[in-house]
């Protein structure tokens, strides 16, 4: 439907784009906030098309999409809000002594946007993590102008959402080329957008061979760039045995839902469970199954993610000792989802590399342990993930110190008797992981925090204070907080 861009147009595309960053870089943080409160009005009055046009092109259904639609529109004002409130600078100031002995230097220093952005649109959120999703919005807090790579499972969705930031952006006078839009279904060409010398960063959603593959790219140019990938997670949840013999029907009613909601298609669906053997964890699962019997396998968002569901799920499956507790008998079409529960010792869980990949779907393999020991052993072998959940009691905290210590180097967001779905956009959200989970665990994709993943430090020495960008002036006509002397402060800076 929608025909590739030419490596031409592209060019033509990206230069546009570094034009643009010469003038936006330059706006105030209440320019940029309006702007993005702009792109959250027009995104609304785009009204019931868009949400008819993205069930059509997603299988998702209406109430999904609108509290996804509501999610992006808050993202949009909340980082508007955040960009405006100039935390994210971290402005750091110390005064300079020219009496002093040696001379003491005045230092000012705050975060600078990095230039053009590419964002590639994520296949599972076709509104939060795509065209306007929270990647660009981060971007254009930061001052970037941004260039979204369409994900062709949503390619009209993606269009609509453009036509309203494009008109946002014309009613807030910004340059042409602020935002640009790009159909891409070659991958020469993703890759060729993050070759591209006038490229300064990359933000990504989706598999771990999509974003090494966009990470790799990005270090072997002349000048490497950032690539801020959110990429595989199993999201393992430990269940601890206290928490079992007290709790084991509200665990199972807590994880039925989270490994089937939306056919599993969340990067923090629970993939992975690990529990000691005992009564109470057949308990759990025998509940487990017998809730999951209550869902109805419904459609994946597309062909290649429903036939890379089966392949991976299959393999899994297939895989030496891994034993099928319950898969769903609804007769499969071409994009239908199949549920699956299986097991596996720890032993040869802990001898086989493969189930330890993300299978991207309504799965999830129950890891079962001898003992405290095994458990601790298999966490000690699990890659860096988006999440860890905990089931436990205060007692199970207690005597699996060791555990916990072991998890928190695992994971960007450490849970306590919740699933791991569902991702709150707020400042304390830390959405991203040790490798393979993201390309860098500094950084959130999630929550105002991530505006920083699109800036760079800059210090400025001995500036006349008039010279200075007003968020480091001694005046602070912007009236953010700042670090002057090593104290917290708005205060006005008095030179005399």
């Amino acid at each position: 439907m929608y025909p590739d861009h030419t490596i031409q147009e592209i060019d033509q595309i990206i230069a546009k784009s570094q034009q643009a960053f010469y003038q936006y870089k330059n706006t105030s943080l209440k320019e940029r906030a309006n702007f993005m409160r702009a792109i959250a009005l027009e995104i609304e009055a785009l009204g019931e098309e868009l949400i008819k046009t993205a069930v059509e092109e997603t299988h998702l259904n209406e109430n999904r999409l609108y509290a996804e639609r509501k999610r992006t529109i808050f993202q949009l004002n909340s980082y508007a809000e955040a960009a405006e409130r100039g935390d994210w600078l971290e402005a750091r100031i110390d005064v300079g002594n020219v009496a002093a002995t040696p001379p003491k230097p005045d230092l000012r220093k705050m975060l600078v946007p990095l230039g053009p952005v590419v964002v590639f649109g994520a296949s599972n959120f076709p509104f939060a993590y795509s065209t306007a999703g929270g990647d660009t919005a981060c971007a254009f807090a930061a001052g970037c102008p941004v260039i979204v790579k369409a994900h062709p499972a949503h390619a009209q969705t993606s269009t609509l959402v453009t036509k309203a930031i494009l008109a946002a952006a014309k009613k807030c006078q910004l340059p042409d080329g602020v935002f640009a839009h790009i159909y891409a279904a070659d991958i020469e060409k993703s890759a060729y957008l993050v070759k591209h010398e006038a490229v300064k960063a990359v933000g990504f959603t989706g598999s771990y061979t999509g974003g090494r593959a966009l990470f790799d790219l990005a270090t072997q140019r002349k000048q490497p760039i950032p690539v801020f990938a959110e990429m595989g997670s199993i999201n393992p949840v430990f269940l601890l045995p206290d928490k079992l013999k007290k709790d084991y029907s509200w665990i199972a009613q807590q994880l039925s839902g989270s490994i089937t909601q939306d056919m599993g298609q969340f990067c923090t669906n629970p993939g992975l469970m690990i529990g000691i053997s005992s009564e109470a964890l057949e308990l759990v699962v025998k509940e487990l199954t017998e809730n999951i019997k209550e869902v109805v396998p419904g459609k994946m968002l597309h062909k290649g993610i429903a036939r890379n569901y089966v392949n991976n799920m299959q393999n899994a499956i297939s895989q030496r000792r891994v034993e099928v507790i319950y898969q769903s008998d609804y007769k499969m079409g071409e994009e239908d989802g199949v549920i699956t529960l299986a097991k596996v010792g720890a032993q040869h869980f802990l001898a086989n590399p493969e189930l330890h990949e993300e299978v991207f779907g309504p799965y999830s393999l129950l890891v079962v342990c001898k003992n405290r020991e095994e458990m601790l052993e298999v966490a000690q072998k699990l890659n860096g993930q988006l999440t860890v959940s905990l089931m436990g009691t205060a007692e199970d905290l207690t005597t699996h110190e060791t555990l916990l210590s072991v998890l928190r180097e695992k994971c960007g967001r450490f849970i306590m008797n919740n699933v791991p779905t569902g991702v709150a956009v707020a400042l304390a959200m830390q959405h991203g992981g040790p490798f393979p989970a993201t390309t860098d665990s500094r950084f959130t994709a999630v929550g105002a925090d991530g505006i920083k993943r699109f800036a760079r430090p800059v210090s400025f020495q001995n500036w006349d204070n008039e010279f200075l960008p007003d968020e480091l002036k001694n005046e602070n006509p912007l009236n953010i907080w700042r670090t002057v002397n090593n104290g917290l402060t708005k205060k006005i800076i008095n030179d005399k």
